[in-house]
C-alpha cells in the first residue's frame, strides 16, 4: 500500500467515448498521487484499444482485460491491482467533479475513525438538464450506512471514497451483474463502517440512451436470479449488523423480499420464490410473519405452485395499478 495514493478502478464495456471522459475527470483532480486502473470487461468494439492508447499517454494509468464477466468481477480485478491507501470505484459513464479527492482524502485524514467519505452527487438527465437537488440522499449527512441502506442505496458508485482497509476487510466483489454494488456496500456497512460527509458536489451520474445493465426485461429469469441472490446476501449482512426485526428499515426490506418472492414466481423461478418468501417471513419477525397476507399466499402457493402464485400476484398488481390510474 502506498500512503496517500488514490486508486481509481474503472470497469468498462463498449464505451470508448465515455471512458475518455471518465478518465479525463480523474486526471483533472488536483490531488496526487493517483493511479487509474481500467478493466476492460470483454469489449467487442474499440474500447480496449482506446484504453491502451491512454495508458501510453499517462504513466499512472494501467489496463487489464478479461472475458465479459460483469461489473463486479471487473471491479474485483481492479481491486486486486490497486496499490493505494484509498479506493475509488468509477463507472465508465460517470465522472468525478473537481476537488473530490482533495476534500474526501482530507475528511478521512482528519477523521481517522471513519472508513468512507462521501459528498453530494448531481444527476444529469439524458437531455443534459441537471436535477435541482443532490441525487438520491447524497445531500444528507449520515454517520453510518446501516440501517438506512436497507431502504435504498442512497448514493451512486462514484460518490464514496473508501479506505483500502475497509475494502480489504469486506473482501471480494461477487460475480453478480445486478445489485452487486448495493450488496458490496451493505457488506461494508455490516462491518460498522463510519462515514465522513463533505458538503460539496463530488461526482456526476449521467443518464443516456446507451446500453446499461440496469435496463432490461423486469422478469428476465437471469436478472431475477441475481436479484434474489443479492437480496439474500444483503439480509445476511443486516442480520450480522444486528438490525432488529421491528426496526422500520428491516420491515421495509422484509416487504421488498416478499415482493421479490412474488416476482421470482412470475419469472418461473419457484425455488427462489419459496426461499425469498421464507426469508421475508423470518425477517419481519413476530407477529407480522403470521399476517393474513403471508398465510394466504403460502396457501395459494401450496395449492397451485409458487410460479403460478407469482403470475397471479403480478396479474392482480396490474389490475390494482390500472384501477388506481
Amino acid at each position: 500500500m502506498i500512503p496517500g495514493l488514490v486508486s481509481v478502478i474503472i470497469p468498462v464495456y463498449n464505451r470508448p467515448t465515455q471512458l475518455r471522459e471518465a478518465v479525463g475527470s480523474v486526471l483533472a483532480q488536483d490531488h496526487r498521487p493517483i493511479e487509474i486502473l481500467i478493466v476492460d470487461d470483454g469489449s467487442t468494439d474499440e474500447t480496449l484499444t482506446v484504453a491502451k492508447s491512454m495508458s501510453r499517454e499517462h504513466t499512472d494509468l494501467r489496463v487489464a482485460s478479461q472475458p465479459n464477466s460483469g461489473p463486479g468481477s471487473a471491479r474485483e480485478r481492479g481491486r486486486q491491482m490497486a496499490r493505494g491507501e484509498f479506493i475509488q470505484y468509477l463507472d465508465s459513464d460517470d465522472i468525478l467533479l473537481p476537488g473530490k479527492f482533495t476534500a474526501q482524502v482530507k475528511a478521512l485524514q482528519e477523521n481517522p475513525d471513519c472508513d468512507v467519505a462521501y459528498g453530494m452527487t448531481r444527476f444529469r438527465h439524458a437531455d443534459g438538464v441537471f436535477a435541482d437537488r443532490p441525487w438520491k440522499d447524497s445531500g444528507v449527512s449520515r454517520a453510518a450506512m446501516f440501517p438506512s441502506f436497507l431502504i435504498a442505496r442512497w448514493w451512486d458508485t462514484p460518490t464514496p471514497l473508501y479506505r483500502r482497509a475497509i475494502c480489504d476487510r469486506a473482501g471480494a466483489w461477487t460475480h453478480l451483474r445486478l445489485e452487486e454494488d448495493w450488496e458490496y456496500d451493505c457488506r461494508i456497512a455490516s462491518l460498522g463502517a463510519r462515514l465522513a460527509w463533505c458538503e460539496q458536489y463530488v461526482s456526476e451520474v449521467r443518464d443516456h440512451a446507451g446500453d446499461r445493465l440496469c435496463r432490461g426485461a423486469s422478469l428476465d429469469p437471469e436478472r431475477m436470479r441475481d436479484r434474489a441472490r443479492s437480496h439474500t446476501l444483503i439480509l445476511g449482512h443486516a442480520l450480522r449488523a444486528g438490525i432488529a426485526a421491528d426496526s422500520p428499515e428491516m420491515q421495509h426490506f422484509a416487504r421488498a423480499l416478499f415482493l421479490l418472492a412474488r416476482q421470482c414466481g412470475a419469472a418461473g423461478l419457484p425455488i427462489e420464490s419459496r426461499e425469498l418468501f421464507e426469508l421475508a417471513r423470518n425477517a419481519c419477525g413476530e407477529p407480522r410473519s403470521r399476517g393474513l397476507d403471508f398465510r394466504a399466499y403460502r396457501s395459494i402457493a401450496a395449492l397451485v405452485g409458487w410460479a403460478a402464485a407469482g403470475r397471479a400476484s403480478q396479474w392482480l398488481d396490474g389490475i390494482r395499478k390500472g384501477n388506481a390510474a
